[in-house]
């Protein structure tokens, strides 16, 4: 279970957090206070990042974990069902392979990478969409033991005996990548394979940096890069459509009870962020610094 759960939510953060170029430049914070446009008390948004090596929670977001009471992630990662609903959602239609969408040499490539970091044969996962091959690799892009934030979340939320919740479903997630052709989601793949995971691992540590400043500004243009090319045509549908779709839920659930939120950091910023469309909708957003 536990390795299903990181693996849906590290999807979100390579994949679908490919950000639009209107970056507006915001406070260094992940963590942000919402009120006002009928709230009676205050609801938190936490951006949170999916790999990293240290998932500690400081002070600030204890804090606003104690004044609130329920916890809203992406998904609801606390679902029984979840391993069951990723399992129907991992093969590609039709009875294709990867054989049959990418060259025989990049095949080879991409079995001797697999080989080299997983120990197994592409043979082995050659019906899995291009995607899900990509993100069984993450945990080897990081030279540490693979902690993630919504897990410290969750964990917290127990202990205050809090309902977890969820802004989207399993298959709502996946039907995203559905629409993308897996030639388009194999690019991705065969450049990790080509380069031996170096560009992904000098991404990742440019990230946890950067993360780790708060600079959540800086996030989208480091994001923002063409290499990522076969995922940026869908940016619309992976990232900005859904930051608009979250907005009346979270004004729901804030409504509901005080709420903290946490959601990928990527989301937060930029003209299509959850920040901004948050103020755009009438709510006061204000840096937890």
């Amino acid at each position: 279970m536990k390795f299903f759960n990181a693996f849906c939510s590290t999807l979100l953060l390579t994949f679908l957090s490919i950000f639009t170029s209107n970056a507006q430049q915001l406070e260094n914070s992940t963590l942000w206070k919402i009120s006002g446009n009928g709230l009676e008390t205050p609801s938190y948004l936490f951006g949170t990042i999916h790999i990293t090596c240290d998932a500690t929670l400081d002070a600030n977001v204890k804090k606003a974990l104690d004044e609130t009471e329920q916890l809203v992630l992406e998904l609801d990662m606390d679902e029984p069902n979840m391993q069951a609903e990723m399992m129907q959602h991992l093969y590609m239609k039709d009875g294709l392979t990867l054989k049959d969408i990418v060259s025989e040499e990049d095949y080879e490539a991409i079995d001797n990478m697999l080989k080299k970091h997983m120990g197994i044969s592409v043979t082995m996962m050659q019906t899995m969409k291009p995607f899900f091959l990509s993100a069984a690799l993450y945990p080897k892009l990081i030279d540490c033991p693979m902690m993630s934030f919504e897990e410290e979340l969750i964990k917290v939320a127990k202990q205050q005996d809090e309902e977890i919740k969820g802004l989207e479903t399993i298959d709502f997630q996946i039907s995203m990548f559905d629409e993308i052709p897996y030639e388009e989601q194999a690019k991705d793949l065969i450049r990790s394979a080509k380069d031996d995971l170096a560009y992904d691992k000098s991404m990742f540590a440019k990230m946890m940096k950067i993360y780790k400043e708060e600079n959540i500004s800086a996030m989208i243009d480091m994001m923002n890069d063409e290499t990522y090319g076969s995922v940026s045509k869908y940016q619309d549908k992976l990232l900005d459509n859904r930051n608009k779709n979250w907005i009346p839920k979270i004004g729901k659930y804030a409504k509901e009870k005080p709420t903290f939120f946490g959601v990928g950091a990527g989301h937060l910023a930029g003209k299509n962020g959850v920040i901004n469309l948050l103020r755009k909708a009438g709510y006061t957003v204000e840096a937890v610094e």
